[in-house]
């Protein structure tokens, strides 16, 4: 099952997507709402109101997440193009939810920062509450997977030691277009980011040092995760800032994430104004 939140009538409702047709879910603002409740069976089985799927308005799929974890350096052609070693644990960071953007809405450019780099991600979103989860209660808690891009201020993450001011700009990074099931995600699933149609970069979903249950575990045993809660698990090798040389986002470029059983990301980058 695939379900989206999307804008419509003036606010936001979330719809379940059935290939070219999205049934509105009347009773839910988002995808959130939906995890929240334990909507997951009503959600699949809900009538009513439908729109194409191909005119619909892209919210986050979740507008309000509790929780924004973030992974760096889980995928190894990444570590290694970064030059660094493969960690024994997972390096994380965090966002607000005021970082996100939805399928579809401009990426907006500060101009405070001249190295403005792209990095797709699959994001885990969770769908019960759960602390100090074992292995299979984590896998139990993932409610599917979606797409993100952790846009990254590179001048801003490497003024100091820590990432977090890199990382965490206002509407700087889009989630969706879907959430789609577990069941949803291929064997061979790959994550490919495009800019302007040019490949840079691709790689096998599952090719990660710490997999979506074990993030789901390692970070309950910090802090309960509940329902809505999204994780972003890293992104693979390819990112502007280890090219040689060096690439990064102009204005009207445009970024698309795709990654098998969930779809495609895309978002155009255009220059916000110094106010």
């Amino acid at each position: 099952m695939k379900l989206a939140t999307i804008r419509v009538d003036g606010s936001t409702r979330a719809a379940r997507i059935d290939g070219e047709l999205a049934t509105v879910l009347e009773d839910f603002a988002d995808v959130g709402a939906v995890l929240a409740s334990d909507g997951l069976s009503r959600a699949a089985e809900a009538t009513g109101r439908t729109l194409p799927a191909a005119d619909l308005d892209f919210a986050p799929v979740v507008v309000n997440p509790g929780k924004i974890v973030c992974v760096g350096l889980n995928y190894r052609a990444h570590i290694l193009e970064m030059g660094r070693p493969l960690p024994d644990f997972p390096v994380l960071f965090a966002k607000f939810s005021d970082s996100l953007l939805g399928a579809g809405d401009d990426i907006p450019l500060p101009p405070e920062s001249e190295s403005i780099d792209w990095e797709g991600e699959l994001a885990v979103v969770i769908g019960s509450t759960v602390r100090r989860a074992s292995a299979e209660h984590a896998a139990e808690a993932i409610a599917g997977y979606t797409i993100a891009n952790d846009v990254s201020m590179r001048d801003w993450q490497f003024r100091t030691r820590e990432w977090l001011q890199g990382k965490m700009w206002e509407a700087s990074t889009p989630l969706g277009p879907v959430l789609a099931t577990p069941d949803e995600i291929p064997a061979d699933a790959h994550l490919v980011t495009a800019v302007n149609g040019i490949e840079k970069q691709r790689s096998d979903v599952h090719d990660l040092v710490h997999d979506p249950a074990g993030l789901v575990a390692y970070v309950s045993t910090i802090t309960t995760l509940r329902p809505g809660d999204v994780i972003l698990t890293g992104t693979p090798g390819g990112v502007g800032h280890a090219r040689d040389p060096r690439e990064y986002l102009a204005e009207g470029d445009v970024v698309a994430v795709s990654i098998d059983g969930i779809g495609t990301l895309s978002n155009r980058a255009v220059a916000e104004d110094r106010p």
